[in-house]
């Protein structure tokens, strides 16, 4: 099994476990006199399921992002870490650029003007730059993920 495959079972097995909790919760609780619509008991037995799953399926992953590396030589593990605060910095940076980029509304010229701080340009320019390493980064990581098999 290669890594990307392994991580949309992931993906699926959290999804999964997601929905048993919901429905889990729905069904705790009923009417004197009525009757759950699915037993909890067993879809507690099915989260256990979902659960074991995971619990194989994860440190495999943590040891082929340990060990996985990208053309540059970087390990997996340090690439998406590297991804994660380029994400942080992407929705900042965006956040700031689109509150610089406002026109606040006056109703009269007697009223205070509001101005940016920083210029909107600028900070779309880091945005762009930092969007575009991004993409870079996660093909890479995509590469990767396709061209590494999951260790037993």
């Amino acid at each position: 099994m290669k890594l990307a495959e392994a991580l949309i079972e992931r993906a699926d097995l959290q999804k999964r476990a997601a929905q048993l909790e919901e429905r889990l919760v729905r069904n705790m609780l009923v009417q004197e006199g009525e009757e759950p619509s699915e037993s909890p008991q067993a879809l507690l037995e099915e989260f256990d399921r979902v659960v074991g799953a995971l619990s194989t399926l994860l440190p495999r992953i943590h040891r082929a992002n340990l060990s996985a590396t990208l053309p540059g030589g970087e390990t997996l593990t340090d690439a998406l870490t590297r991804r994660d605060l380029l994400d942080l910095r992407l929705r900042v940076l965006r956040r700031a650029a689109l509150t610089a980029s406002e026109r606040p509304t006056r109703y009269s010229t007697s009223e205070v003007r509001i101005l940016p701080t920083l210029p909107a340009r600028v900070l779309q320019t880091q945005v762009d730059a930092l969007a575009k390493a991004r993409r870079e980064l996660e093909a890479q990581i995509q590469q990767t993920n396709w061209l590494t098999d999951l260790p037993a």
